[in-house]
């Protein structure tokens, strides 16, 4: 089958969205910041942190997102991600390699809230955030708080914090009662 890659852009200017028509990752997302992390773990990243421009990487189940170091390199790295991704695929290329360095839920721990906290997020609030090019990390539920990690676009989305504040956190304080606080880490 012939690999479709296509562009969508998300609500974060500094970032682009291109789904592919396979699978890439089973569940989660991978995230990479720096192309030092890519060595040795995501082939595919690590050739797209070739490209100049590029600022972080994240894979997903069907999509990869790209974080661009400003709006002038939006162009240049557009094309140049629709050809390495694309060429990467038809290669049969790795994608991701080994085991996962981190869970998708940081330190979870074993609390009955702690999992309530998690089947929310991976139920509810990871697919809409997914949708728009980003992931979205349980770290650990402490004293009320919930401490969340944003990966891809939703990391340095201007409007990250409101999703944060005025979407998740009512979200779970409606469903959970004992959350007062969701916190970014």
């Amino acid at each position: 089958m012939p690999v479709n890659v296509s562009l969508e852009f998300t609500p974060n200017p500094d970032t682009l969205k291109y789904t592919v028509n396979q699978q890439l990752l089973e569940r989660g997302a991978e995230n990479f910041l720096e192309a030092a992390k890519a060595e040795g773990r995501s082939p595919l990243a690590k050739r797209l942190f070739g490209v100049d421009g590029v600022k972080a990487v994240m894979v997903g189940p069907t999509f990869v997102t790209v974080t661009v170091t400003g709006q002038d390199k939006l162009m240049s790295v557009n094309t140049a991600m629709l050809r390495e991704i694309r060429q990467h695929l038809e290669a049969g290329e790795p994608v991701v390699t080994g085991t996962r360095v981190e869970s998708d839920h940081g330190a979870a721990g074993n609390s009955e809230i702690a999992q309530k906290i998690i089947d929310i997020l991976d139920q509810q609030v990871r697919p809409a955030v997914a949708q728009d090019g980003g992931d979205i990390v349980f770290h650990k539920f402490e004293g009320g708080t919930v401490y969340l990690q944003m990966r891809g676009s939703c990391s340095s989305c201007p409007s990250s914090i409101a999703t944060l504040k005025q979407g998740i956190e009512m979200r779970l304080r409606e469903l959970i009662p004992e959350v007062n606080e969701v916190v970014q880490i």
